[in-house]
């Protein structure tokens, strides 16, 4: 390869550029002049030169040998070794462009026997979990049975009934690829692909495991404990790593969420990390003053009643609320009273009633609400 073509000049990066530069730079033009999408006169040897540059570039002893002899040694004659181009041109022809597969090639020192199939972790899991106002407020424990893909005990995930059952591709040589040479108007190009028997794992099972079919995971059902924290709101979401479904054998499995839903409650309302409730108090309470029994979230509490208190009057209780979750602050219990009227009297009652009415000078304190 002559010095004077510039692989540096034709990917517009300088010398010193890094692989992901490269790699950038390459994505960049790949799209502006393939032949496909680009119809204008010359694209396809811009496109030759491109792909050229990038596979010298892309390799660390290509490129060693480019900036020291001007020269990638005789690979571009023979065509792009490991460079799956055909692939490629699918890809661009239907706009489905995976650079990143493409790379695997051109940054992966050019062996296609060190590619391998990357397996899947397991899928993440999510459940949705209700809860009453007091878990929320106190924290608790839930134990919960979540159905999901677990690996095979028989097998140990392997899929095979024994270990002897694991036997090396025999088809493309437990590389897990194989690659085909052919001659393309650009030149001689190998098109590397994923092995069809084995699937891309260079080995494949003789004798499939009985208990999993193969599969290497089965279905259960799993009972796990939820550990729910103080100051849980609607919608806070728990995850508890690798309690998810299994992945493919020596890979993670995935992660479960549990989803927090706080369901309304018979006498609290919430109001963020306080709590709101109406108790009612009696006329004499309210005005001769006392101490009526309120709940909390914990159990039942004195609360202590002024003289002459007026309905809807708040009091606040502190500390009673819910703590946060995500400091040390706990909100508080806000107790509105009302005052009741009594709907029946007896004689007695009502005569001191009336009496008090006139004691109070007449001023219709009780007046038109006991006649």
């Amino acid at each position: 390869m002559p010095k004077d073509k510039d692989y540096y000049k034709i990917l517009g990066v300088g010398k010193n550029a890094t692989k992901e530069e490269i790699k950038a730079a390459y994505k960049k033009l790949a799209k502006q002049y393939h032949p496909d999408l680009n119809k204008s006169p010359g694209v396809a040897e811009k496109f030759k030169e491109i792909n050229e540059a990038a596979a010298v570039l892309g390799d660390d002893e290509k490129r060693k040998q480019y900036d020291q002899f001007g020269t990638a040694g005789g690979q571009f004659q023979q065509g792009f070794s490991g460079f799956d181009f055909s692939d490629f041109m699918s890809d661009i022809g239907g706009f489905g462009m995976d650079f990143d597969s493409i790379f695997e090639n051109f940054f992966g020192g050019g062996s296609s026997s060190g590619r391998t199939r990357r397996r899947q972790r397991g899928s993440d899991l999510r459940y949705d979990m209700e809860i009453e106002l007091e878990d929320a407020a106190l924290g608790a424990t839930r134990t919960i049975n979540v159905p999901r893909l677990e690996e095979c005990e028989k097998c140990n995930g392997t899929g095979a009934e024994s270990a002897k059952d694991i036997v090396t591709c025999d088809e493309c040589g437990g590389r897990g690829v194989s690659t085909r040479t052919q001659r393309t108007p650009f030149g001689l190009f190998s098109t590397t692909t994923t092995c069809r028997k084995c699937r891309g794992q260079g080995k494949y099972i003789k004798n499939a495991c009985p208990e999993c079919n193969g599969k290497g995971v089965v279905r259960k059902t799993r009972k796990i404990e939820v550990s729910i924290p103080k100051g849980a709101v609607d919608g806070t979401n728990l995850r508890i790593q690798g309690e998810g479904e299994a992945g493919g054998h020596g890979t993670d499995s995935g992660d479960l969420y549990i989803v927090i839903h706080v369901k309304p409650h018979k006498v609290f309302e919430r109001h963020g990390n306080n709590v709101y409730v109406k108790i009612p108090v009696s006329f004499t309470t309210a005005t001769l003053g006392g101490e009526i029994e309120v709940p909390t979230l914990k159990g039942k509490a004195e609360l202590k009643i002024p003289a002459g208190t007026q309905s809807n009057t708040i009091f606040r209780m502190k500390g009673l609320g819910i703590p946060d979750l995500h400091s040390h602050h706990v909100g508080d219990e806000n107790v509105e009273v009302y005052i009741t009227v009594p709907e029946k009297l007896t004689k007695k009652q009502k005569q001191l009633l009336e009496e008090f009415e006139k004691e109070n000078k007449g001023k219709g304190f009780l007046k038109g609400v006991f006649g």
